[in-house]
């Protein structure tokens, strides 16, 4: 099975695309998809949801993995990357219906074991997933081959984190 993971971001959008067939996991690629802070807000939606498009088509994922939003502090950023979010999910929902969703704890408990863990030890536990020579850069795109990691462990359970049902 080959799963894009994207962690969502208006600024950094993080992909990964990784395969995964009986508990072994390779990563074809990861990345970020990026906007910048000066253009409006509506080209920069517009160029996430190109982004997505075309990693849909390069690569051609058969499930798509989004790690859920969290924010407490800055309101208006939070609503920016959930349009953000939005427009990546728009993206996918063209592609496929099989969308699913991971908290930030289901992530970190699905990859180092424990869901208060840094985003050091998930990137640590990501490199050895993968048996990687470093861990992916930048972070965003470190996060969203966690996503991908978490959802090719979630096995039959997955359904429950489906969006579309």
């Amino acid at each position: 099975m080959r799963v894009l993971g994207i962690d969502p971001g208006l600024a950094t959008m993080g992909w990964s695309i990784v395969d995964g067939e009986h508990g072994k996991f390779n990563m074809v690629g990861c990345g970020v998809v990026t906007t910048p802070p000066d253009m409006a807000i509506p080209n920069r939606l517009h160029g996430i949801f190109t982004g997505v498009k075309e990693l849909l088509e390069t690569y051609k994922p058969d499930e798509v993995a989004f790690e859920e939003l969290f924010f407490a502090h800055n309101v208006t950023t939070g609503i920016n990357v959930a349009a953000a979010r939005g427009a990546a999910i728009c993206a996918c929902a063209e592609y496929t219906p099989y969308i699913y969703e991971y908290t930030p704890i289901q992530i970190k408990q699905a990859v180092v074991g424990y869901g208060k863990a840094d985003k050091h030890q998930v990137q640590h536990m990501v490199k050895l997933m993968l048996n990687l020579p470093d861990i992916p850069r930048p972070d965003d795109a470190a996060d969203a081959v966690a996503c991908a990691l978490t959802h090719l462990n979630a096995g039959v359970m997955r359904s429950q984190f489906l969006m579309i049902k």
